[in-house]
């Protein structure tokens, strides 16, 4: 249920739920707040990330780490960050404080995700998203923590790890390396050719078609619910620059190797060139990084 939320609160974020700009961020506020997402601070970052999907520098969430940044990670840092299952509770620390590399909070008016005339729109979100944390203050108090942490807690913190292991392997894992570009040699077509369609077996059928996530990026504006037809018309046409997602069981556990060996190995990219693909730190064996620290 979190995530048909979610879903649909993205739907708002992209204008394709409603013709209407005002029901959008009525709609969008509403749902986003409930699942304590900042409407408008996470709208703003996730259209950054759509406009420069597949760029080194630019892209935002789930974006290369470039050698020089990884190599000063902290142990904490590096150890959530590439650490099964801590990257899967990666999204609230993003909604904070964003990735290693970047400044700024989407709660916060004036970080620098967000221009001069967007600080308002930003408050509001912020203060929506304090409501719903009083709200819940509040049914602990009369309902006691652990009634609200069953109800609550738990389906959020299962929508958290979903959510971030289905953004990362959309942009990660694939078995032929996905390239990553810089200046001249990116284009916004050549980012949405970097993204990856995924089978999730049954799930795909109440997952409200999150699997086709290349025909999200080419048109964001297309809403969840024609993604499905709209990729079966745009395979033909993209011919071999699309990459054909593997056809999953009846659940996607094939997903969870693939996950784990992703970010096994996939740890930065080279501070130069235009073209670049994730390399896997040649030091990494055992806990050598901890005993370096």
């Amino acid at each position: 249920m979190f995530w048909a939320l979610f879903v649909l609160g993205h739907d708002c974020g992209h204008g394709s739920f409603s013709n209407y700009g005002w029901l959008n961020s009525l709609v969008g506020h509403f749902l986003h707040s409930l699942i304590l997402v900042p409407y408008h601070g996470w709208r703003i970052s996730h259209k950054r990330h759509h406009n420069n999907h597949g760029h080194v520098d630019n892209d935002e969430s789930w974006h290369p780490l470039t050698e020089k940044t990884y190599k000063a990670l902290d142990y904490v840092t590096w150890k959530m960050r590439f650490t099964v299952p801590f990257p899967l509770f990666a999204y609230p620390v993003y909604l904070l404080f964003r990735s290693p590399g970047k400044k700024g909070s989407h709660f916060h008016p004036d970080s620098d995700l967000f221009l001069p005339h967007e600080k308002g729109d930003v408050t509001v979100s912020t203060i929506c998203w304090m409501a719903m944390l009083a709200l819940l203050l509040v049914c602990s108090h009369i309902a006691g923590p652990m009634s609200v942490f069953k109800i609550y807690g738990v389906p959020y913190a299962i929508f958290i790890m979903w959510l971030d292991a289905v953004t990362y392997l959309h942009h990660h894992g694939h078995h032929e390396k996905l390239p990553w570009y810089r200046g001249k040699e990116w284009n916004y077509l050549r980012g949405a050719l970097t993204t990856v369609d995924r089978d999730y077996g049954w799930i795909n059928k109440i997952h409200h078609n999150i699997e086709t996530h290349v025909i999200h990026h080419l048109f964001p504006q297309i809403p969840h619910y024609n993604l499905v037809e709209a990729t079966k018309a745009a395979k033909p046409v993209l011919g071999k620059y699309y990459r054909e997602p593997e056809k999953s069981g009846p659940l996607p556990f094939h997903l969870l190797g693939i996950l784990a060996r992703s970010l096994r190995v996939d740890h930065f990219v080279s501070d130069a060139g235009d073209v670049v693909y994730y390399q896997t730190d040649p030091q990494l064996n055992g806990d050598a990084r901890a005993k370096s620290e």
